[in-house]
């Protein structure tokens, strides 16, 4: 028999919340803090530290500090794994109180919280865990009177500063392969987005991990981001979030110790539909899907849909079906399916595009509202444009919110020239019963990932990353390794 479902409601009226930064292994109380406000209903849930340098400066000492006594990165990396896997152990034992702690900071469904977020998490960190004692070096091959070993190395102190989208995987893609490889690090969650970050480094510490080596200092991009970009101290920058805010990061780097900068930025992802596509159903309904998941806030979403003309009616009106299965409803019912932007200014600007949309001339085909107001939430219907070009706002500018553009192709050489036409190279997909045109086309799409007759299918063990301004570098993968080590050679004489 079945256990009966929380009542999610109760829960979040009797949740506590702890917003200070947790530093040297300590929960460590900031001269400032900022609310912290539910996008559910506009209230506040807690006061979160308002980090600065002051507290960044405390905690890359207490990383540093860890680092060179080697509390963690001289413990052979069995060791270090079977710290890491309590760590994935305490993520899953506190399931029901991370995913209630993401729903309420961010505004996603609590099912998706539950059975993507929670699991992906502890997924993440326990596969960095396994991986990291089955990682080799090299011999190279030099003369016989000489041994050249070629290792790698922790890094040193890292800071990663992540988004608000996915507040625990995000941190878990930074987070496994730097603790893994023996660093210590300071996570700068999103102000919008902070409670998990801060609960999981103390789920890290209750699983042995040495205090000093996990720090999280949450606070605002300009003052805490700022502050750990521009620290002499921090030998990398691992950022996730715009490519605007990721230009700076490399300012940042030249302006103080030309710390390593690794970026993952936004996207405008082409999602190709050929008329020679076998299955026109599910293409469309992972065209909608995909796009609306996460309300839209996911910079690989692929919110370009290229269809070809010949089929292009019948294919968009398949789409348009899709949409009202995606109501905005409230996060915290287990059947919702569609929650809440992130707070009041993403919502602004998310109808501030649908807006653009309108004067620019493209006809919208579904939603394009503010919908349930009277909640105090931040609720936007999914949107859908058609008839747009590349030269529109709607189609050129990542939105990060539940908006669909289309647009129509002749052929596979216009397909091609419109999806690449952007300055972002994230993903792209591509629908098609051609295997040979699939191929073809996926060769000449310039993006990180192509999805070929699927979309945002995913696995721990493929990179993630992009072309162009969409960064550099790559999360996920043993790929994401060489990001956190330093590669040095030792010269032996025979």
């Amino acid at each position: 028999m079945n256990a009966p479902s929380p009542d999610w409601h109760l829960r979040a009226k009797a949740a506590t919340f702890d917003g200070r930064c947790v530093i040297g292994g300590r929960r460590i109380d900031s001269t400032e803090v900022f609310d912290c406000i539910s996008p559910l209903n506009g209230g506040v849930l807690t006061q979160v530290a308002r980090g600065k340098a002051a507290e960044i400066n405390a905690a890359v000492k207490a990383a540093r500090a860890a680092f060179e006594d080697r509390r963690w990165a001289g413990q052979p990396p069995a060791a270090r794994k079977k710290v890491l896997l309590a760590f994935a152990a305490n993520i899953l034992a506190h399931r029901d109180e991370l995913a209630l702690l993401e729903t309420l900071d961010m505004g996603k469904p609590i099912k998706y919280s539950l059975s993507v977020d929670v699991p992906a998490t502890a997924r993440v960190i326990g596969w960095y865990a396994e991986s990291i004692d089955k990682v080799y070096g090299e011999i190279a091959p030099t003369a016989d009177n000489a041994l050249a070993l070629i290792e790698r190395e922790p890094m040193g102190v890292i800071g990663l500063i992540v988004p608000w989208n996915y507040p625990m995987i995000m941190a878990a893609w930074k987070l496994g392969p730097a603790l893994a490889t023996g660093n210590s690090v300071v996570l700068k969650p999103s102000e919008k987005s902070p409670l998990t970050a801060l609960r999981l480094a103390e789920l890290a510490l209750q699983a042995g991990l040495p205090e000093g080596v996990f720090n999280v200092v949450p606070g605002y991009g300009g003052e805490a981001g700022e502050a750990l970009a521009l620290h002499m101290d921090v030998d990398a920058i691992s950022f996730t979030g715009s490519t605007r805010v990721g230009r700076r990061m490399f300012d940042y780097a030249a302006r103080s110790n030309l710390k390593r900068v690794y970026n993952e930025l936004g996207g405008k992802s082409a999602n190709l539909v050929f008329a020679d596509c076998d299955d026109l159903e599910r293409a469309a309904v992972t065209a909608a899907g995909c796009l609306f998941f996460n309300q839209g806030e996911s910079c690989n979403a692929p919110s370009r849909l290229l269809v070809e003309a010949s089929i292009a009616d019948d294919f968009i009106a398949r789409v348009v079906a899709e949409a009202p299965k995606y109501a905005p409803g409230d996060p915290l019912r287990a059947d919702t399916v569609m929650g809440a932007l992130v707070d009041v200014g993403q919502m602004h600007n998310v109808l501030g595009y649908i807006r653009a949309g309108h004067d620019e001339g493209a006809r919208c085909l579904a939603g394009g509202r503010q919908v349930l107001a009277e909640t105090g939430g931040c609720f936007v219907e999914p949107t859908i444009f058609d008839r747009c070009t590349n030269q529109m706002k709607v189609a050129r500018e990542e939105i990060f919110g539940p908006v669909l553009t289309i647009m129509r192709f002749d052929d596979e050489n216009a397909a091609v020239a419109i999806a690449n036409d952007t300055p972002y190279g994230l993903q792209a997909g591509v629908w098609s019963g051609n295997l040979s045109r699939a191929r073809r086309v996926a060769r000449r799409l310039r993006a990180g990932t192509v999805h070929v007759n699927q979309y945002d299918e995913d696995d721990i063990t493929v990179p993630f990353g992009g072309y162009k301004q969409s960064g550099n570098g790559r999360d996920k993968s043993l790929h994401a390794l060489e990001k956190y080590t330093e590669l040095k050679t030792t010269w032996i004489r025979i």
